[in-house]
């Protein structure tokens, strides 16, 4: 059986904005990317940090997935003004969960960004853009973002796009080891209709 043709990737004009462009990954990221994984900070509601090694099956990994479709977790750069070249943060994007989750087949929204970028509104403005990619682009009803019950960062961040806790269906996490502080885990949802009201002029 023949291989798949790669799918067309997403235009670039798309995937920037003032501060933040998203973009295929490559191998200069590699060693930022496991050193943010490795912070206990930024993995506070992850079971575990995790291993170059691990990192680097998780860049192979999430690329592939890229080239297969199209769109995926992009690398997230930030971009300044005044000329100097663009900061790797960390990435954000869509994906389809392997996890074996409740609520599949869904696309969810994500990020990871590391501790130098936070608190400046980068993680929702880049969320933005994968949002726009996933309503518009790719015509999805639905997108969903999930997290542990604690992580009240990322549930912040969830909050200010537009997405809205489903209370009745928290879950525990398949992937974590049962009895971990960060298996319970919450998930909200944003249908395309509730973005599209979202986007357009506030009538006076």
């Amino acid at each position: 059986m023949p291989s798949r043709a790669p799918a067309t990737p997403v235009a670039p004009s798309l995937l920037t904005s003032a501060r933040v462009r998203l973009r295929p990954w490559a191998d200069a990221d590699r060693a930022p990317f496991a050193a943010l994984n490795a912070d206990p900070e930024v993995m506070a509601h992850f079971p575990a940090r995790l291993s170059r090694a691990q990192c680097d099956e998780m860049v192979d990994r999430i690329s592939h997935f890229i080239e297969e479709n199209g769109w995926g977790f992009w690398a997230a750069d930030r971009l300044a003004a005044d000329g100097t070249p663009p900061q790797f943060m960390g990435f954000v994007g869509l994906n389809r969960p392997m996890a074996d989750l409740p609520f599949k087949p869904c696309v969810e929204i994500g990020w990871r960004l590391a501790r130098p970028f936070w608190g400046q509104g980068l993680a929702s403005e880049a969320a933005q853009l994968a949002l726009r990619v996933g309503f518009d682009s790719l015509g999805l009803d639905e997108i969903v973002a999930f997290t542990a019950v604690g992580n009240q960062r990322s549930r912040a961040v969830m909050h200010r796009l537009g997405l809205q806790e489903s209370p009745g269906e928290r879950f525990e996490h398949p992937s974590v080891p049962v009895g971990h502080p960060v298996r319970p885990h919450c998930l909200y949802r944003l249908p395309r209709r509730q973005w599209a009201a979202r986007q357009s002029p506030h009538t006076p």
